[in-house]
């Protein structure tokens, strides 16, 4: 499971504010790791107390591997301090669940910060994730889906996106990262999440063209909030976001006329911005 939480607590509400206005979408440009992890924690904190509502983060980051709290992930890290150094490359210890994986420009990573309380199911959640991202890749043209045993995103053996999250108080942070445009020779460096039987690709790579960065964190964003006020105040699981899992690339993925086309004409659900 690549999740990493504090000690549990009852469900109760974060705070006892009034619920915030939301939910809001925001796009921080590229940062470096270490201070987009800052904000998060400013955020998380926000929520705690009731002053925000559920957000989702986009960003890009400068080349970095991160390693999560997995035991073990340290040794799936191939190049020496010397090669990170020489390439520009940093190495940061997070406390996010799972192994070790790689960010950098052209990836497009994104952090909800959401309110777990009314649904305090870390393993609903990720499942969650895993749908929202396979059914905004079948927007944008890829039959994805998971693979068993494995958290992620995958076309066949081709890992096309990471997910790794932690929570404090039922306020999640970390999240996903799509490879979109990114140069993926930095996975070199590494054993992508310890997984020694597959590969990783991106979008540019499986359709042969870079793709819109806007485009698809709208698409993203639509899919995520589209689907979420029903996932977080019910027991259903994914099957009607969707139902399917991706052996081959030729496998057809579900995704409904109306969603994909709100996602491709821009109309943005109420409450959100970016």
């Amino acid at each position: 499971m690549a999740a990493a939480t504090d000690a549990p607590d009852p469900p109760a509400p974060v705070s006892d504010r009034p619920e915030p206005a939301g939910p809001v979408t925001l796009d921080w440009g590229r940062t470096p790791y270490a201070a987009a992890w800052r904000q998060q924690e400013a955020l998380v904190a926000q929520r705690l107390a009731g002053e925000v509502g559920d957000t989702l983060v986009f960003t890009e980051h400068e080349p970095v591997f991160t390693l999560g709290v997995r035991p073990g992930a340290a040794r799936h890290l191939v190049w020496e301090p010397a090669e990170l150094a020489r390439r520009g490359i940093e190495l940061v210890e997070t406390n996010r669940g799972g192994d070790i994986t790689y960010h950098g420009p052209g990836q497009i990573v994104g952090y909800p910060i959401v309110n777990l309380r009314p649904r305090p199911d870390l393993h609903a959640y990720l499942r969650f994730l895993e749908a929202v991202l396979i059914h905004s890749l079948g927007c944008l043209g890829l039959a994805a889906g998971r693979r068993p045993g494995q958290t992620g995103i995958w076309l066949g053996s081709r890992k096309i996106a990471a997910i790794g999250v932690a929570v404090k108080r039922w306020v999640t942070f970390h999240g996903f990262a799509l490879n979109v445009n990114n140069d993926l020779g930095p996975f070199a460096g590494i054993v992508p999440c310890g997984i020694t039987d597959g590969t990783v690709t991106s979008l540019q790579q499986e359709l042969g063209r870079a793709s819109e960065p806007a485009e698809v964190k709208m698409v993203i964003s639509k899919v995520f909030w589209s689907r979420w006020k029903t996932w977080i105040t019910s027991e259903a699981d994914d099957s009607g976001l969707l139902a399917t899992t991706c052996d081959d690339r030729n496998a057809v993925t579900k995704c409904d006329r109306d969603s994909c086309q709100n996602a491709a004409t821009g109309q943005n659900p109420a409450g959100s911005r970016g």
